[in-house]
């Protein structure tokens, strides 16, 4: 699946919403303005009607306007962008005009406010001060009208001197709509406008055209071609694709194309006249919005796609940063369905599964050249070796989250690799030994066993479903822990050990390839790329015992692997037998009970 950060930032992106258009006519005006809202439950609460400087009508006001024209060019001179805008000043002017409210016919202002854009929506808003924040501020910096008409359903008191009641609640000062609540409000106020022609439900996005034109070499040509009696004609199909000339001169001035007048100067496919290719590029996002599908198709010359990539598409784990989520994800998204939609391919989505990585940050911050708070890969890999530096990344956060630079973490991973080197070879020093196959093995090598299949089991899940590396990494080192503990070396827990040293090198390969790569050949002569992954043996994870913690007074004094089919007085008497616990006990101490909890813990209280 995706994450669901990603889907939200889509779906946000995409800004889905279901509202209403409402048209206000405007005062001596043959003009009317438009608005949209999701909440038409508020109607009776405009006070006020905000248009964007590039609204037809604010163009129109200020022919025969100054001040409202220096106004508009103040307004048109800076930033557009949602981001900027939600933290800017909000300015506005009274454009002198009047509309005329579709309900009550009451006149209410219009006024040409920074805040609106003419890019979303109708480039008009319709302006509720006492329950919108952004119109609230406003309204009381310009001393406008500020009427209630939503009350809290639950009484709560609220004070709209102070700030906007933005929540749903119950209509009041809204004559025949009172006591209506938002759902049904809603459905009964877009209803009276349709019927008075002067509004209707209607569903809106946020998401804007996307202009993919650049000014450089390196992008798809546009397949247009300008023409000074036919104005833009597409390139005939015949003549397409249409081939970014190599024959340039990259001087660093303007697009180098537009200096090459053997590709750009044509002939009409229209007229035959004259004509000039266009010389934009596509941007590039244009090319990777697609590129997936047409891999499995790389050598078609005369197709897109073809049924290879409905055979190996769509993509089964597709890889990349959360800051892609909503440009090239959502692009990609969209150029899947359009190449469905055109019969090319026949699945639904581009990529069934999403890994968003988390970034490497130093001192808390990301790593930057400007920062100073980089760290050079190279002099890493010259002090301990690329694997180390392999094992930390991975081990140090899950992938999917930003992790913290450590020098001391690194340390900690080349420790670990040490200690597994010398651990390997100090087994291969004790001769040919083979990989354990049958046997009666004692409870200690059994358990040791038991956790290595646990974990060739625990890492394949890791690896193939959850990408969690962390936890694959750090179960090897649990499992080398336990390996370590076990000091007999009759010759059946030697040779459980080489089980576990041969598959414990497997199980780190795709890591630490180069140690283990060397471990491997050493080892077994081979080389470790063609083994197969291992796989774990069901009987070995079939556990006929289990560990009980031991207490005397309720501190821990010992533990004991226990056969399942003991009984409790069975394993009274194994605790009390147990030689820890006997040192603690002692012979002036008499037992008065015991509390057993099973498959848990035994606490001998004595007295």
């Amino acid at each position: 699946g995706w994450p669901e950060q990603v889907k939200t930032m889509q779906r946000n992106w995409i800004g889905k919403s279901y509202g209403c258009e409402i048209e206000f006519s405007v005062k001596d005006h043959v003009d009317s303005v438009k608005v949209y809202t999701t909440r038409p439950d508020t109607l009776l609460g405009v006070t006020y009607i905000a248009i964007a400087a590039e609204h037809p009508l604010a163009s129109f006001i200020k022919k025969n306007n100054p001040t409202i024209e220096a106004f508009i060019n103040e307004c048109t001179r800076g930033s557009v962008a949602e981001a900027d805008l939600a933290t800017a000043e909000k300015i506005g002017i009274d454009s002198g005009l009047r509309a005329i409210h579709p309900i009550t016919q009451k006149e209410v202002p219009i006024w040409i406010a920074n805040y609106v854009l003419m890019n979303y929506g109708s480039g008009a808003v319709m302006a509720v001060p006492a329950h919108d924040d952004r119109d609230f501020h406003f309204a009381k910096k310009y001393k406008l009208r500020i009427e209630q008409v939503i009350e809290p359903i639950d009484s709560k008191t609220i004070n709209l001197a102070e700030a906007a009641y933005t929540d749903h609640g119950r209509l009041i000062n809204s004559g025949e709509f009172n006591g209506l609540e938002f759902q049904a409000a809603f459905d009964a106020i877009v209803k009276k406008l349709t019927s008075l022609n002067k509004g209707k439900k209607t569903t809106q996005f946020r998401l804007r055209d996307w202009g993919i034109s650049r000014q450089r070499y390196w992008g798809c040509p546009i397949p247009i071609i300008k023409c000074q009696s036919c104005g833009e004609v597409p390139v005939p199909e015949k003549d397409l694709p249409v081939v970014l000339p190599e024959s340039i001169v990259m001087n660093g001035v303007g697009s180098p194309i537009k200096q090459d007048k053997s590709f750009y100067k044509t002939i009409c496919p229209s007229c035959g006249k004259d004509a000039e290719r266009e010389t934009d590029t596509m941007d590039t996002f244009v090319e990777s919005s697609w590129y997936f599908a047409r891999y499995p198709s790389y050598d078609n010359q005369n197709a897109m796609v073809d049924e290879r990539s409905n055979y190996w598409m769509p993509v089964d784990q597709y890889i990349g940063g959360i800051e892609h989520a909503i440009l090239h994800l959502l692009y990609a998204r969209f150029f899947n369905k359009l190449l469905r939609d055109l019969g090319l391919i026949n699945h639904k989505e581009p990529f069934k599964n999403l890994l968003t990585q988390g970034m490497v940050l130093k001192n808390g911050t990301k790593m930057s050249k400007s920062k100073g708070n980089t760290v050079d890969p190279q002099s890493l890999i010259d002090q301990f070796g690329a694997d180390t530096a392999r094992l930390f990344i991975m081990f140090a956060a899950p992938p999917e989250q930003s992790l913290e630079w450590s020098d001391s973490g690194v340390e900690g991973a080349n420790r670990f690799l040490k200690r597994l080197w010398k651990t390997v070879y100090d087994h291969h020093a004790k001769g040919k030994i083979e990989s354990y196959k049958e046997g009666e093995l004692s409870p200690q090598t059994k358990n040791l066993r038991f956790e290595l299949h646990q974990t060739i089991q625990k890492i394949t899940d890791d690896i193939q479903r959850r990408h969690s590396f962390n936890t694959a990494i750090s179960s090897v080192m649990e499992l080398m822990n336990t390996f370590a503990k076990v000091e007999s070396e009759d010759p059946l827990t030697l040779s459980v050990k080489q089980e576990v040293i041969q598959n414990v090198i497997l199980l780190l390969n795709p890591f630490v390839p180069h140690i283990c790569h060397a471990l491997w050949s050493e080892l077994f002569n081979t080389k470790i790329d063609h083994e197969i992954w291992p796989k774990a043996d069901p009987k070995a994870l079939i556990k006929n015992e289990y560990a009980m913690v031991i207490q005397v007074n309720g501190k821990l004094r010992g533990n004991m692997l226990v056969s399942t089919d003991l009984e409790q007085k069975d394993i009274e008497r194994m605790a009390l037998e147990n030689e820890d616990v006997k040192r603690f006990i002692g012979q002036e101490n008499k037992v008065k009970k015991m509390i057993f909890v099973p498959k848990k813990l035994i606490n001998i209280v004595t007295g």
